[in-house]
């Protein structure tokens, strides 16, 4: 049998080895493992070292995405914590400073988009039932949000602004250096979902301009149950997971010392690949556009030009008319292929994408939607065997 292609690496990705070799150490067993594996916290000498590991690993991740200070990393347990510790405590905290200035009433408002993931929206909407004012913009037929739009839904009680960096289901990148700048002409602090764009797109913190930014581990190599959020030092966020006052008392829990050597490894290896991977891939993404699109009834579900960089070159979404999305994706499984509908997050949803349903898509086109994402293990062998065995598909 030919081997299974994994190519939903936007879900997920495979362990790399730099991330494998970072955590090797702390596997150990019996009571050498408490030398390595020590509650970072402790004043004993193991809790030293592992409280050192700790640090070199905060500090290598700050220069990575261009923080100026190692405390400006707040380590989590992944992205899905890290923007709802953005969005509720950004939020939170601009509420508690309008109440000390004696504006009991104030209401606050939040911008973001329709198109975020659940970790964003969700919070949004725990925060309308605490009585906060949400816009979600709405993007053009192709994932965007205008920088007009944007500017026009901004208020004079707007607290944050949070806008995905690069979808994660149909991969537009938006100009976030652009629409933080508006933002801070207003007053209103930025919060970007930089998941997808880490290792696929530049991420410099600092250039963007962004006051907080939420990563994750296994979406570029490393382990599961792990991720950060950057935080721009002097920014008040009221922490919202209470307990020992762990990473400065923002995100209290015992920090997963061996995840977070495994994250920043595969963080490095990612980055430093880049430049190299997104041209690579980019071409890839290309192809498969203009392969499956020359079947009859796919469709690009965004108008992508080759060799565009305003979308990441890691993603492909098309719609299949008659074939809804878990009849494709078991069909491929079945021949060999890990493919997906959409976020993997509401794979088992009956419900169409809200992504693409917020790109002005029909709920049942969208129900016929397929992903394709790739990554650094994805070769031309297997785009070749992949194009083949969803042909065979389409054509019944």
């Amino acid at each position: 049998m030919a081997p299974y292609v994994y190519l939903d690496w936007a879900a997920t990705t495979p362990l790399c080895s730099e991330a494998a070799a970072a955590m090797a150490p702390y596997l150990v067993t019996g009571p050498e493992n408490i030398q390595v594996n020590a509650n970072a916290n402790s004043l004993h000498t193991p809790g030293r070292k592992a409280f050192t590991a700790m640090e070199d690993a905060r500090m290598a991740f700050a220069r990575l995405i261009g923080a100026k200070r190692p405390d400006e990393i707040i380590f989590t347990s992944g992205a899905t914590e890290a923007d709802n510790l953005a969005v509720m405590g950004l939020v939170h905290a601009a509420v508690e400073a309008q109440r000390a200035k004696g504006n009991a009433d104030f209401v606050p408002h939040v911008v973001t988009t329709a198109i975020e993931h659940d970790a964003i929206l969700n919070p949004c909407k725990e925060l309308q039932h605490e009585g906060c004012q949400v816009t979600y913009l709405r993007p053009d037929s192709n994932g965007f949000i205008s920088l007009d739009s944007f500017r026009e839904a901004l208020q004079p009680n707007t607290v944050l602004a949070s806008v995905m960096y690069v979808n994660n289901e149909v991969g537009s990148v938006q100009d976030i250096a652009a629409l933080c700048k508006e933002a801070h002409a207003h007053g209103v602090l930025f919060h970007t979902d930089a998941v997808q764009g880490l290792g696929k797109c530049p991420v410099n913190v600092a250039k963007l301009g962004v006051d907080a930014a939420s990563f994750s581990a296994h979406k570029v190599q490393g382990p599961k149950g792990v991720g950060a959020l950057y935080l721009k030092a002097r920014t008040p966020i009221r922490p919202q997971q209470l307990g020992g006052g762990q990473e400065r008392g923002l995100r209290s829990g015992t920090q997963n010392v061996m995840g977070i050597a495994g994250f920043v490894a595969a963080a490095q290896v990612a980055v430093q690949a880049q430049l190299a991977e997104t041209q690579r891939l980019g071409a890839l993404r290309d192809r498969l556009y203009a392969t499956l699109c020359a079947l009859p009834g796919v469709k690009p579900s965004v108008q992508v030009e080759p060799g565009s960089t305003n979308f990441a070159g890691h993603v492909v979404n098309v719609t299949v008319q008659g074939i809804e999305s878990e009849t494709l994706i078991l069909q491929l499984d079945l021949a060999g292929f890990g493919v997906s509908g959409g976020s993997a997050c509401s794979s088992h949803s009956l419900s169409p994408s809200h992504v693409l349903s917020a790109l002005g898509m029909s709920s049942d086109r969208a129900l016929c939607s397929l992903r394709v994402s790739m990554g650094h293990d994805t070769t031309e062998q297997d785009i070749d065997a992949f194009i083949q065995a969803f042909s065979a598909v389409v054509k019944g």
